[in-house]
């Protein structure tokens, strides 16, 4: 039982770290029709320049400041340098476009900072157990989790309540007529890659370390921040509270099957939940199948 609560703990503070990487991924598709796989990239990007704050100032917080600044910065350069300057390409053109972005900043910094000693960033937190229900558990995996509580919270409650939340709903169910009722598609589209790539920022300060990231610290985040691919085709591509879910069920998976199976079979087990979930829900868990009257 102890193991179990142990693995449930980490399995949910992981999950807390997909998701917001998920909902990023989500609110982007939904302002832009666009998968944007340069999401990890932008993780990556973040932590590299958290690493190179924290380095010369000495502050883990002016490095997470960075971080979340970086990755904002970097995602709406990519929409507004290169996406918004291909208006008329189709939106799995722009998907590719991505691609290519995220091999290019990939590389770089693989390039920069090498493979043989990788960065860490989670000073604070980072390999400090603490006792919970008697159980000792990493607290990397608890304050992600009550961070990513905290800040989806308010994510929901402005996507609900505010005139950015509005108009980002009024653009993903029509973007003409929310043009027509005077809602700027620009701002609407800048505003969801800028507020995706400081996720992304926010997430890479978890990923990046030794409990959640493992050996290969920044260079690990990378590669884990891909799991919130499956995560947000689970929980349903149009839909953010679903990206959340997805984020849970993915974090889950990974810690059960990677504690009662091994660590291989643990990436592949959230990935043979992605297609079970296709083959039941094609829309995922909670998206919606869009209807066309002919």
């Amino acid at each position: 039982m102890d193991t179990l609560i142990q693995v449930l703990v980490n399995g949910l503070g992981k999950g807390a770290v997909f998701a917001l990487l998920a909902v990023g991924f989500v609110i982007i598709y939904k302002a832009t029709e666009t998968v944007n796989f340069a999401h990890g990239s932008i993780a990556i990007f973040a932590g590299y320049i958290a690493y190179l704050v924290k380095d010369a100032s000495g502050s883990w917080l002016l490095g997470a400041v960075a971080a979340v600044v970086a990755g904002a910065a970097l995602a709406l350069f990519i929409e507004r340098v290169l996406l918004a300057n291909a208006r008329n390409a189709h939106s799995d053109s722009l998907a590719i476009l991505t691609i290519g972005v995220d091999i290019f900043v990939f590389t770089e910094i693989v390039r920069r900072i090498g493979t043989q000693s990788p960065p860490f960033l989670g000073d604070p937190y980072d390999a400090k157990p603490v006792s919970l229900f008697g159980v000792s558990v990493a607290r990397t995996f608890l304050v992600a989790l009550a961070v990513a509580i905290v800040l989806l919270a308010i994510f929901f409650l402005a996507f609900r309540y505010t005139t950015w939340g509005l108009a980002m709903r009024a653009q993903s169910e029509n973007r003409e007529a929310s043009a027509l009722m005077g809602i700027r598609s620009w701002r609407v589209t800048a505003s969801a890659w800028l507020v995706g790539g400081a996720l992304a920022g926010i997430a890479v300060l978890f990923l990046a370390t030794t409990d959640i990231g493992g050996g290969t610290g920044l260079l690990a985040s990378h590669t884990i921040a891909f799991a919130a691919f499956p995560a947000a085709i689970i929980g349903g591509l149009t839909s953010p509270g679903g990206a959340v879910v997805g984020g849970l069920i993915v974090g889950l998976t990974d810690a059960l099957a990677a504690q009662y199976v091994n660590l291989d079979f643990a990436k592949v087990a959230v990935y043979l939940v992605m297609l079970a979930v296709l083959v039941a829900r094609p829309s995922g868990l909670f998206g919606k199948v869009e209807q066309l009257r002919v």
